[in-house]
């Protein structure tokens, strides 16, 4: 049991909000060294780990990656093609990118979208460029709200998209816990077909908010002192 301070090392760094990296590292080692391991048998544990989950810091390349593209005049390409496309609002974009990000989640392909990778340089300065072609320069408390609805979309259409594929760990994981707990013999292609009707529950819901998002912006911006009162209000956050 005593094994188990580790834990209260993590809850203690947390708590006290130290570098989340440290904090999992000196429990990895504290714990290593409760359990009487050598320093040689800690070092292979990490690398066994690290190794075994190598994918999770993919991110390392595809950041810099980013990165780049942007520097270079990503998102002002993504705000000049979606000011080409003149019937393509804001929500009808959004509701658009669910759609895709639900299907292609759906097929397994779950890292083809996601905040750093799609939302942040692609999907929210078109929703953006989408709405300040319509309504010109946007308030930044509107433009907040517009990238909010950009990550919602891609939330929303990975999570509900993700559990139709029956090859994905949720599945596997549902599966495995019933099939060995119950002791019945639950197929992965059940629970991935009964998945599907969430799914276009949740398009319908979240796609039709995201419709409603067009509204929403025509009234605070079209109406008559809308674009003043947003603003004034954007003004006063800033005074506190």
């Amino acid at each position: 049991m005593i094994v188990l301070l580790g834990v209260l090392v993590v809850i203690l760094g947390f708590a006290t909000r130290r570098n989340p990296l440290l904090v999992v590292g000196v429990a990895g080692i504290a714990t290593g060294l409760l359990a009487k391991l050598s320093p040689q048998e800690i070092l292979a544990a990490f690398g066994n780990g690290f190794a075994s989950s190598r994918s999770v810091t993919i991110f390392v390349i595809t950041l810099p990656v980013i990165g780049l593209l942007e520097r270079h005049g990503l998102q002002e390409q993504a705000r000049i093609l979606i000011g080409r496309l003149g019937k393509l609002t804001t929500g009808r974009f959004l509701a658009l990118y669910l759609l895709l990000r639900q299907l292609t989640a759906a097929l397994g392909l779950t890292s083809i979208g996601g905040p750093a990778q799609s939302v942040r340089p692609m999907v929210a300065p078109m929703a953006e460029g989408a709405a300040e072609r319509r309504h010109g320069p946007l308030p930044e408390r509107v433009r907040e709200r517009v990238r909010s609805y950009s990550a919602s979309a891609d939330t929303v259409g990975l999570f509900f998209g993700e559990d139709c594929f029956l090859a994905i760990g949720s599945i596997l994981l549902i599966t495995g816990f019933v099939n060995t707990t119950y002791h019945t013999h639950l197929e992965p292609l059940q629970l991935a077909l009964w998945a599907i009707p969430t799914a276009v529950c949740a398009f319908l819901i979240h796609g039709f908010r995201l419709l409603r998002l067009d509204r929403s912006l025509d009234h605070d911006l079209a109406a008559p002192g809308g674009r003043s009162a947003a603003e004034g209000s954007r003004t006063a956050e800033e005074a506190k």
